[in-house]
């Protein structure tokens, strides 16, 4: 695995690259715009136009950023922030189309605003009905949910009155706790009639804070800037962050923050991050082991499971044990349980099989990105780490794979996108041989593009990185490149003309 990007550039006049940024960006966010306004809520039947939206706004956003590449270095920057609040504008003009899991988020927030905890009720439960703003729990027309469907459903047994927008109303919330201060805070500014406009705005701002650091950090790394665009343009970021304002995205910056922090001297305040993102969605804990080649960097765990441990101290007080929320008993239904869930591996390992072996393997991708990893520049190893759980996991909702692009932008490896197009493609067309096919693809993609990425040498010093044969010479440091070391010197590499950064 290396981090060698192929940068030569035809001769392409900057006049030419200005329009087809331009150009591309608004078509973008045309498509994006179109999408959110005219194809409504996806439900079954209605699934063959979200696909064709998905590939083409994927298409449109490929040649956008391709045309990027060709604007000068030092408008780059503005192009892929200002192209970013266009693109994410586009996404704020209508209601989530995909998912209703706003809806719980703002019920999490008003429950706590009376002084509840999120964990102690159910939506349904009649404990809190006197809580229910109309927006979220309107009535019936003619007695019936049927009209409304499937934004909405029956509240409770069907014989209740109402309707609700949340999915799951008869069980407790599955969000950790830095997840509930994240939707207390939105509803904090807000009145109670407000729809899905504040989790949606929050999730523009938090995206776009994601895009700015990026550039930031692509600056201080000395790569070109246009990398950012793959988050802030990316239809995925303007769908889950935006449109349907996925706590993901909370989870993502957090952890991406937590990284660039460890990775740049700061593990204190990248471990207080860390476990920020670890108590917003489980899933950032893939973060830590291409971090851990430094002795300094361990400092970032015991950080992180304090900060995480803390956050749940409210919770636990005022709830106990019921803060796991809804977690076991989603974890079975997702088909976690008995192996049921891995589209890839469940074709050659059935049943819970198919779990050990997918246990199995992230653990060996872990083991590789510890490795391997630069832990100065671990951007790599994080994508392998991140990548090779979600082509094992398989999972069903596209939102997960917001954790991975902001890797993507600063290795350079664009290949690995590839899983975070077939993933949103799932979340759209819930067929499993169809995703066994889009995962293949995307497979297929990241070894060709390692393929052609890596030379003989990347390959030697992989063995030897594996085999722990850099460590007999002498001079090597716990787990991570050996002090002075070939494996652990950093190239500078000019100005446009790509880079190798951190795994190598």
């Amino acid at each position: 695995m290396s981090d060698r990007t192929v940068t030569r550039r035809p001769s392409v006049p900057p006049m030419i690259g200005v329009v087809g940024a331009v150009v591309g960006v608004l078509a973008l966010a045309g498509v994006i715009a179109w999408g959110v306004t005219h194809l409504g809520f996806l439900r079954s039947g209605h699934r063959a136009p979200f696909v064709a939206w998905t590939l083409i706004a994927w298409s449109v956003f490929t040649v956008a950023v391709v045309a990027l590449r060709f604007v000068p270095r030092r408008l780059a920057g503005w192009f892929v922030v200002v192209g970013a609040v266009v693109v994410g504008i586009a996404a704020l003009s209508g209601p989530p189309n995909t998912s209703t899991d706003s809806a719980r988020y703002a019920w999490d927030g008003i429950v706590q605003h009376a002084g509840i905890s999120p964990y102690a009720h159910t939506p349904q439960s009649e404990a809190l009905s006197a809580l229910r703003p109309d927006w979220l729990f309107p009535d019936k027309v003619d007695g019936t949910c049927k009209p409304i469907e499937p934004r909405f459903r029956g509240l409770g047994d069907g014989a209740d009155g109402h309707c609700v927008a949340i999915n799951r109303p008869d069980v407790v919330t599955i969000y950790p706790p830095m997840a509930q201060l994240w939707f207390a805070l939105v509803r904090s500014v807000v009145p109670v009639t407000a729809q899905y406009m504040p989790f949606q705005v929050a999730g523009l701002l938090v995206s776009l804070a994601v895009t700015i650091a990026l550039v930031v950090v692509l600056r201080r790394l000395d790569r070109p800037v246009w990398w950012a665009a793959l988050w802030g343009w990316s239809p995925l970021v303007a769908s889950e962050a935006v449109t349907n304002s996925h706590v993901d995205v909370l989870g993502a910056a957090l952890a991406t923050a937590g990284v660039v922090l460890v990775a740049f001297g700061r593990p204190v305040w990248g471990g207080i991050a860390l476990g920020a993102a670890t108590a917003t969605k489980l899933i950032p804990a893939l973060v830590y082991p291409p971090l851990l080649g430094r002795w300094k960097h361990w400092w970032a765990i015991p950080v992180g499971i304090a900060v995480f441990a803390l956050l749940y101290v409210p919770y636990v007080i005022s709830t106990g044990w019921k803060v796991l929320g809804y977690l076991p008993g989603y974890l079975s239904e997702e088909g976690y349980e008995d192996g049921s869930r891995f589209a890839l591996v469940s074709l050659v390992f059935p049943g819970d099989a198919a779990t050990v072996v997918v246990g199995l393997l992230v653990l060996l991708a872990a083991f590789v990105a510890w490795r391997l990893s630069d832990p100065t520049r671990p951007w790599s190893g994080e994508v392998l780490l991140i990548g090779v759980t979600f082509l094992a996991v398989s999972p069903r909702y596209p939102w997960y794979a917001l954790l991975l692009i902001p890797f993507v932008v600063l290795s350079g490896r664009w290949e690995w996108l590839s899983i975070g197009l077939a993933i949103a493609l799932r979340g759209v067309w819930p067929s499993t041989p169809a995703y066994r096919w889009w995962l293949a693809a995307a497979l297929l993609v990241v070894v060709v593009g390692t393929l052609v990425r890596a030379s003989r040498s990347d390959w030697a010093r992989w063995r030897d990185r594996l085999l722990f044969r850099d460590l007999r010479g002498g001079g090597g440091g716990r787990g991570g490149p050996a002090a002075g070391s070939s494996a652990s010197r950093t190239r500078a590499v000019p100005s446009g003309a790509g880079a190798r950064d951190d795994v190598r």
